[in-house]
């Protein structure tokens, strides 16, 4: 269909909502303000935290006119999703300019850090069918997180309510897109169980970007009457077409193949005053890159890598306020043809304590995590959050913090023709704050925040003469400043309910100078970063959504991208039709790699419940 029409289509069925007067089950946004954030030692519910944190809700993912987390995180303003294909086969994340470096995901809180390399952090995105809501913490995080929260850290919080239900689901569009999934939920006298397997499927919208990815993922709630043990299992396999997502060469075809896993178990203790939350997790990824995909003895990269860790998280509850208090210990193996044989010990100490001042309006958070490792000996993050609560409704906060960020084995060892590690490189070091507020009600939520990050010993890969490789080098210097909004107003229509929500990011970056003819990481920030969405229920049973995204680059680069969707609920099945770009915006997000043109997605999903 032309994309000249959808407007007229829009206008066409808000008129038809208009006509309606169906009476709906009025939304509940003020439970928002009571969600607890459990990515954290003081669990606190959203409205009472001194920090900025997003989170996108399961009616948020719903109408987010996607069917992935690398999509669905664009959505954010302030967060950088830098793709190089469609279904986030191969996607880096950012958060406030940082790099896909300084980025932490975690799952139900659990470290995804790779050791490798940070590219290979969306690897572990979870599909979109078994997450409840998804956390993103935004600012400096090690404090709590440890040292792969740089700028940022994003939690997945995985479903819950794991009750008797069967659902089934299948979607075909755009450049031969097959998807197919199955999610099972089953709750028995003494345990509880949900099952989810998927596959992803496409063609390709240009040569050499086909895929097939496999999803499976077990949540499991054993011996529930007594003392509960929650089990986690992920297997992630993805295989891709990787046509110069690492080079610029057109006779290279490039396949890379990644296989992402985790298993985890958790239990809590839980007294008047006292929570304690051990855990035991083990985290797995495997990465084969081959520079020419019908040629694997031309070039061939396998890098194996293993995280083995325990940690208990504890908070305490007394007069005085809430101590949180937690240790981490992990051991990291990789195997690798290009890194060698190598592993790390680190240990990670935490502790905070939250006062309460002036009738509980002031809120007072110092902490400190202390953390050793093998081959990086120890080091200290301070930070402190201040937040106070003018209304009940409104809040002032500020937080500051020192972070950093030890190198990958990538940035140490890698070496190929270009490109040459530096095993003296030394931790990337910064101070960030920020000072910020939220407003938060049943019809409107509001936030805003000036955050700064002055940041020393960044890496590149650099070098002076044209012939020489690139070395990974600590040089660069960079401060950050920049503001954020968001707003969100809810509203009926003659009963029906409709949502508009907007997000807008401004970041300058200041570089020091690197007195050096060659550098290849350009910081390349978004400048300015502008998101909005649009749900409507147009008729009782159908909901519309338009999706906007802004960006305009530090390098000068803007585009405008718009994707839509409709939902049609008919007891038992649910339909979907979703376009993506459907202005036909031609732009790149990554290096010189083209996004997909105008595409559509059309889905059925069957609940036997």
């Amino acid at each position: 269909m032309n994309s000249k029409y959808f407007p007229v289509l829009f206008l066409l069925f808000h008129f038809i909502g208009n006509s309606q007067n169906q009476q709906t089950k009025q939304q509940d946004t003020t439970a928002l303000g009571e969600v607890l954030i459990n990515s954290t030692r003081i669990n606190l519910p959203f409205k009472e935290n001194s920090r900025t944190i997003d989170i996108i809700t399961s009616e948020d993912i719903k109408n987010s006119a996607t069917n992935n987390l690398a999509d669905l995180l664009q959505q954010v303003a302030g967060v950088d999703i830098r793709r190089r294909g469609t279904a986030g086969s191969q996607a880096d994340l950012y958060i406030r300019g940082g790099s896909f470096d300084q980025t932490l995901l975690l799952i139900d809180g659990i470290k995804m850090d790779d050791a490798q390399t940070g590219h290979h952090t969306l690897n572990a995105a979870l599909p979109i069918e078994v997450i409840e809501r998804v956390e993103i913490i935004k600012g400096p995080a090690a404090r709590v997180f440890g040292q792969n929260a740089f700028t940022g850290a994003i939690n997945i919080v995985t479903k819950k309510d794991l009750k008797n239900t069967v659902s089934a689901n299948l979607e075909t569009g755009s450049f031969g897109q097959l998807n197919g999934s199955v999610t099972v939920g089953t709750d028995l006298e003494n345990s509880s169980h949900m099952v989810h397997i998927g596959k992803l499927t496409s063609a390709g919208y240009r040569n050499n970007s086909d895929y097939e990815n496999s999803n499976y993922f077990i949540k499991s709630v054993f011996n529930k009457n007594a003392q509960p043990i929650e089990m986690i299992a992920t297997f992630l396999d993805r295989n891709f077409g990787a046509e110069n997502f690492y080079t610029t060469n057109p006779t290279f075809n490039e396949y890379e193949e990644t296989q992402n896993s985790l298993i985890a178990f958790t239990t809590e203790f839980n007294n008047t005053s006292l929570k304690i939350k051990p855990r035991v997790y083990w985290k797995r990824n495997q990465d084969l890159f081959l520079l020419r995909r019908n040629n694997p003895s031309f070039y061939r990269n396998l890098h194996i890598t293993d995280k083995m860790g325990a940690e208990v998280n504890a908070s305490y509850t007394s007069s005085a306020g809430i101590t949180g208090f937690g240790i981490d210990v992990s051991k990291i193996y990789i195997r690798s043809n290009n890194l060698g044989n190598r592993n790390r010990f680190m240990t990670n100490l935490f502790l905070e304590h939250r006062f309460k001042l002036l009738n509980d309006k002031l809120d007072i958070t110092p902490g400190i995590a202390v953390t050793y490792f093998s081959d990086f000996k120890f080091h200290a993050f301070p930070g402190i959050d201040v937040g106070y609560k003018l209304t009940d409704n409104f809040k002032l906060y500020g937080n500051a913090g020192y972070t950093y960020r030890i190198p990958t084995y990538t940035d140490l060892y890698y070496s190929d023709p270009a490109t040459v590690g530096n095993a003296n490189l030394k931790p990337e070091e910064a101070l960030s704050g920020e000072l910020g507020g939220k407003y938060l009600s049943q019809k409107f939520t509001g936030s805003f925040a000036v955050f700064y990050r002055d940041a020393s010993k960044l890496i590149d890969y650099v070098k002076d003469v044209e012939a020489d490789p690139f070395m990974a080098t600590n040089l660069r210097d960079l401060y950050t400043k920049g503001l954020e909004v968001n707003t969100g107003y809810n509203f009926k229509i003659n009963n029906l309910n409709q949502n508009i929500s907007l997000g807008y990011t401004f970041i300058e970056d200041e570089v020091g100078d690197l007195n050096l003819n060659f550098s290849r990481y350009s910081i390349n920030s978004l400048k300015h970063h502008f998101t909005s969405r649009l749900s409507s229920q147009l008729v009782k049973n159908l909901n519309f959504n338009v999706i906007y995204k802004h960006a305009e680059r530090t390098s000068g680069l803007s585009y405008n991208v718009w994707d839509t969707s409709l939902i049609l609920n008919l007891k038992q099945f649910e339909f979907t039709a979703t376009a993506s770009n459907i202005f036909n915006e031609d732009y790149i997000e990554q290096g010189i790699i083209p996004m997909p043109p105008s595409n559509m997605l059309f889905g059925l999903r069957y609940n036997f419940n």
